[in-house]
């Protein structure tokens, strides 16, 4: 039950926006990148972390463990320097991240001593069983089947081989690997579902097991992470591509312009897709060079003729709040599937986004897997985000071209980007 209090004033756009916004750095690297540097042999350096409620609760897990972080600043960049040290017993406050609930456990495996885990009210039902028994199997001493649970870490764990059912998240796959080398057979995990979803963050979490110079082999549904050490490095943090989508999407939808400076050139991200999501709608994109960087330039069609589209987001799902808005604007049908597994996200994000889309006078139609989107005028109300920062943004998207649109608790957005609201203001001003 969600109470409507706290309701924001979704800033409406009176004409197209021409705005250049510059994007924290990525949650899904940050989080990465912390766990390797807490399990690494070496002090290592991350620099343009992002700084949200997310990546602080992951900082603040592995410190609890024992491990030693500093802060410094260099030309306009925050440089996070992290000592590994003896992990150690602790009580790990997961919030409502997702990282953490799921990469932090096999990293207490080499704790000595108890460490327990809970979080929000709501994180309580987000599925663990996959990873808790997985660890079991890879000779981890574990209590419980959900949050509240507690990992009993005896300095080591033998690892080994394991098969899981991922289609619920991709989380489970790269929680065991980003540990892996620390187990002293390494680990091999199988994925038996039908289905896995955000295939690009297990790459992600491959090609950073790799730049730390750990022996990785993989193949269909199957990843072998070997024993050794985790080398200390220096991460530099790309800029968050799916906390860019929200902007880009205002341009898509009055007609106007955004530019997101130091735009990758090649990325795991799977917020990249977001190119081609809104060419295919009907927007110019385009990556300009700027001398060693590039920023992707979005200009949106007239208002009115932005159009549907037809998409397996199952790569994508972190994408689909945001694209379920666009489609709520758009001039033609659209049909996005393969996401059933959002139903297991902060919150159930197809059931959210049905009912919120259609309290405004929307037509979405939940499908098994996924959500079928007609055009429909839409009119104000209120906007439940469910404590969940991409139904937050959602609302915020619609509300530039739909008036007396208020979204509820759109302060969850400091869960990956803090200051929103006025990133969101000064886009409009200009």
């Amino acid at each position: 039950m969600y109470l409507m209090t706290d309701l924001w004033p979704a800033p409406t756009a009176h004409g197209p926006v021409a705005h250049t916004q510059i994007v924290p750095g990525s949650k899904s690297i940050t989080n990465r990148a912390y766990i390797l540097a807490a399990l690494a042999s070496y002090p290592s350096k991350i620099i343009g972390a992002l700084r949200s409620r997310d990546t602080d609760l992951m900082e603040q897990a592995m410190a609890s463990l024992g491990t030693g972080f500093s802060h410094s600043s260099s030309d306009d960049s925050d440089i996070i320097t992290v000592t590994p040290g003896t992990l150690h017993g602790a009580d790990v406050d997961c919030g409502l991240a997702g990282t953490v609930m799921r990469f932090a456990p096999a990293a207490a495996a080499f704790a000595n001593g108890p460490v327990r885990f809970d979080g929000d009210e709501y994180a309580r039902n987000r599925p663990m069983g996959t990873i808790l028994d997985a660890l079991r199997t890879l000779g981890v001493d574990v209590e419980g089947d959900s949050l509240p649970f507690t990992i009993h870490g005896h300095g080591e764990a033998e690892g080994g081989e394991v098969f899981i059912d991922a289609s619920g998240s991709s989380q489970f796959v790269s929680g065991l690997l980003l540990a892996g080398p620390r187990f002293n057979k390494g680990v091999t995990v199988h994925n038996t579902g039908k289905t896995l979803p955000s295939m690009p963050h297990i790459e992600m979490t491959v090609d950073m097991l790799r730049k730390s110079g750990v022996t990785v082999t993989t193949s269909e549904n199957t990843w072998t992470v070997h024993p050794g050490e985790i080398e200390g490095r220096t991460w530099h943090i790309e800029p968050d591509l799916s906390n860019a989508t929200p902007f880009l999407a205002a341009a898509a939808v009055t007609g106007g312009i955004m530019r997101i400076p130091n735009w990758p050139l090649a990325t795991t991200q799977p917020g990249d897709v977001i190119r081609d999501i809104l060419e295919r709608m009907g927007c110019e994109v385009e990556l300009v060079s700027e001398g060693p960087t590039y920023s992707l330039e979005v200009r949106g069609p007239q208002p009115g003729m932005l159009t549907g589209i037809s998409l397996d987001m199952s790569d994508i799902g972190e994408l689909a709040p945001t694209v379920a808005a666009l489609a709520a604007l758009a001039s033609t049908p659209s049909e996005l599937t393969g996401i059933a597994h959002l139903r297991g996200h902060e919150t159930d994000r197809l059931a959210a986004l049905t009912h919120e889309i259609n309290n405004l006078g929307g037509a979405c139609q939940e499908l098994a897997d996924g959500l079928h989107i007609e055009p429909a005028q839409l009119h104000g109300g209120q906007w439940t985000s469910y404590a969940d920062h991409r139904m937050a943004t959602a609302g915020a998207i619609i509300g530039l071209v739909v008036e007396d649109v208020e979204v509820e608790n759109i302060a969850t957005t400091s869960k990956t980007l803090p200051g929103f609201e006025k990133m969101w203001a000064d886009m409009l001003r200009g």
